[in-house]
């Protein structure tokens, strides 16, 4: 059973592997997520693949919820799917900006990031992003992600016994697919993967964890300042090439930072539970091998349905409005629930349904910049691993659910890949 503790201890090490913890845990240290009431945890909670019992008793009673929480915040969150896209996409009326909440309780600083900056900020840092993931930019990527996942199922092939298919499959596809987008020197490959290991490690605790983000940050830098000698074909010498000095060494690490953030965990956490669910779900397994024409409709129904990425970045609120019945005060907190939102009007899983507009990276101007990347991750994986093992199922012991995240995965999957 899922203690309080764990669950806490989980949302410290979360915290700590994104780019806000160093502000909090230096202004409130361990305690401050210790803080939080278990109604503030609804939404950051899973049963196995599935949203907490209560997040959907939520979602259907209204579509927003006062949260209790501490530090003097107005908390609202938003679980009704019309109310969050009209949230997420309304940047004249909500803040992405950091820094409101850290006046609110005291925090001197703010974390940086597309994802807590405003327009023209945001807009122009976004700008520099955008032209490199475009599918005529991306389609280069797509024979070495074939590659990649050739290399890990071959390694899961040589393997005696069961195999953990996150450490052996999940985390390397997402970690090496970005060594390649950003244009990490192939010496170097092995020192990246263990940064972005290292920055997702639940286990290290939440010092460990810091230690490994600023770690990352300062070999991005050093990778910047090789690539501003002699640019190359990856998205920071590409980045180099188009703007120059426009971009500071700073800004370009931070953006290929927020590459590995945005699109390491989040793509394993989708590969190592889509996994599961192509294991338990007989159609939808034979529909991912069988089937090419359903391979694209059924990633996408697998998007919205695990929804790893539970909750979008915090909305400060511009000014006092009303949204349905509910009045909203300038300062105001809205968290939009993605996962509760995903599922209104489909709840259950269906390998059959046809893709609609699911949340599963966001809306609006946040909207995540590398979707489309990640899709072509999991559009090779999926059927890759179900075709190289048509067998394939579950060993012990079961999977490792994380207790409480803002994304959702397993910690370790075992499996056999043959009979």
């Amino acid at each position: 059973m899922t203690t309080v503790a764990s669950v806490r201890d989980g949302l410290v090490a979360w915290v700590a592997r994104r780019s806000a913890a160093k502000w909090v845990l230096a202004k409130f240290g361990s305690r401050a997520l210790a803080l939080l009431p278990q109604a503030a945890l609804v939404p950051l909670k899973r049963d196995g693949v599935e949203p907490v019992a209560e997040l959907e008793r939520m979602r259907r009673a209204a579509p927003l919820h006062r949260v209790p929480v501490p530090f003097g915040v107005r908390v609202w969150l938003v679980t009704g799917q019309a109310e969050a896209k009209a949230v997420l996409a309304d940047t004249d009326s909500f803040s992405n900006d950091y820094a409101k909440l850290g006046a609110a309780v005291g925090l001197e600083q703010s974390p940086g990031g597309l994802g807590f900056a405003d327009p023209p900020h945001h807009t122009r840092l976004r700008k520099l992003l955008t032209p490199e993931f475009t599918m005529r930019r991306l389609a280069r990527l797509a024979p070495r992600i074939d590659e990649i996942v050739t290399e890990r199922l071959d390694a899961m092939a040589a393997a005696d016994g069961p195999v953990d298919l996150v450490r052996e499959f999940a985390l390397p596809i997402p970690s090496l697919t970005i060594c390649e987008l950003l244009g990490v020197p192939y010496d170097d490959r092995d020192r990246f993967q263990q940064l972005a290991s290292a920055r997702f490690d639940l286990f290290g605790g939440a010092g460990a964890a810091l230690g490994a983000v600023s770690e990352s940050l300062a070999y991005m830098r050093d990778i910047v300042r090789r690539e501003r000698l002699a640019p190359g074909d990856g998205l920071i010498g590409m980045i180099i090439r188009e703007h120059g000095d426009e971009v500071s060494d700073e800004e370009l690490a931070g953006l290929a930072d927020g590459v590995l953030t945005g699109g390491f965990d989040t793509t394993a956490s989708m590969l190592a539970l889509g996994a599961i669910v192509l294991m338990s779900d007989e159609q939808a397994g034979a529909a991912m091998r069988d089937d090419d024409a359903a391979v694209a409709p059924l990633v996408e129904e697998l998007l919205r349905h695990l929804s790893v990425v539970q909750v979008a970045f915090p909305r400060f609120a511009r000014r006092d409005m009303r949204i349905g019945d509910t009045e909203i005060r300038e300062g105001d907190v809205l968290v939009c629930s993605l996962s509760a939102a995903n599922r209104e009007g489909a709840d259950g899983f269906d390998p059959s349904r046809a893709p609609s507009g699911h949340l599963a990276f966001g809306h609006g101007a946040h909207r995540c910049v590398g979707a489309e990347l990640a899709r072509m991750e999991l559009r090779a994986a999926f059927p890759a691993l179900v075709r190289r093992f048509p067998q394939l199922r579950f060993a012990d012991p079961a999977p490792a659910f994380r207790g409480a995240s803002i994304v959702h995965g397993v910690d370790s999957l075992m499996v056999h890949v043959r009979p």
